[in-house]
């Protein structure tokens, strides 16, 4: 998403469209009609996405998101509010309700998390394979690289960094590294972790529902969960399926991504289940 709509009401505050629940409405149906009250728009497609808990000095507000990626009509005000289109890059409607500015950081992290594979390929190649995606669009990457002797992975980092940025592709990486945008951190190196990292994103790989809640507890910026399918990279790992990933991401405060034998063409299954799209190791480079 691009953009994102957001109305302002009488007092100048930025919030999204919605409201509450009805007694023993389910979420989605409770979406759909708020939208068609507040906008005058029939929601047609619609996806799970986050679910963030905010405590007001009246009351603690539960509040869950939706992706709306299809609707009939043209959004308007029907309740006497102001709407604006937000761009995600310069928000201007200022100020926001508390729960709601954190999202529009989370709207703005793209669909694909590309990790690169310089093992399999090679460095040469794949720095081919990395500006040919950057050229199409790539924003979001992680070095990793393991099976790289120590000074070729630092060359080689620093090479996709350079590449990437000049881009604008935001690269994160396994430990500090002078330039990238973050740190990615593996599941175990999460659960000992103490505090949330200064650097600009932070995210972690998860496996399990503790993992996920400890990167929640640590407000980190994103998550990935998985593998949802069988892949060569994590044999030995048990396989998710779109169902338990699914219920390990329901009600996650901060973007997921799914990963594990994944392609470009599962977005869709990962978007029903509730993942902010898809990391991929394979996937983003054939």
């Amino acid at each position: 998403m691009g953009r994102a709509g957001i109305p302002r009401n009488a007092e100048l505050v930025g919030e999204f469209p919605g409201g509450k629940f009805e007694p023993g409405e389910p979420a989605v149906g409770a979406l759909a009609r708020e939208l068609h009250e507040e906008l005058g728009i029939e929601v047609r497609r619609a996806y799970p996405w986050l679910t963030r808990v905010f405590a007001y000095p009246h009351a603690t507000v539960r509040l869950n998101f939706f992706r709306v990626t299809e609707w009939d009509g043209e959004p308007h005000p029907k309740e006497d509010q102001a709407i604006a289109w937000q761009a995600l890059a310069a928000p201007l409607a200022q100020p926001m309700l508390p729960a709601n500015a954190p999202v529009l950081a989370s709207l703005a992290l793209p669909a694909e998390y590309a990790i690169t594979n310089a093992a399999q390929f090679g460095t040469r190649q794949m720095l081919a394979r990395l500006e040919r995606r950057l050229e199409h669009g790539l924003k979001l990457l992680q070095v990793r690289e393991p099976g790289l002797a120590s000074e070729q992975r630092r060359l080689f980092t620093q090479q996709a960094l350079d590449l990437a940025h000049r881009y604008g592709c935001k690269v994160l990486v396994k430990s500090l590294v002078p330039g990238a945008d973050g740190v990615h951190f593996t599941a175990a190196e999460l659960m000992r972790l103490q505090a949330r990292p200064t650097q600009a994103l932070a995210a972690a790989s998860c496996h399990s529902r503790e993992e996920l809640e400890r990167a929640m507890q640590l407000e980190l910026d994103f998550a990935v969960l998985g593998p949802v399918k069988r892949t060569a990279s994590h044999a030995a790992q048990p396989v998710l399926g779109w169902e338990d990933f699914a219920t390990i991401a329901r009600g996650a405060s901060l973007p997921v991504y799914a990963i594990g034998g994944l392609k470009r063409a599962d977005l869709e299954a990962a978007w029903r289940a509730g993942a902010h799209g898809l990391a991929m190791i394979s996937g983003s480079w054939t």
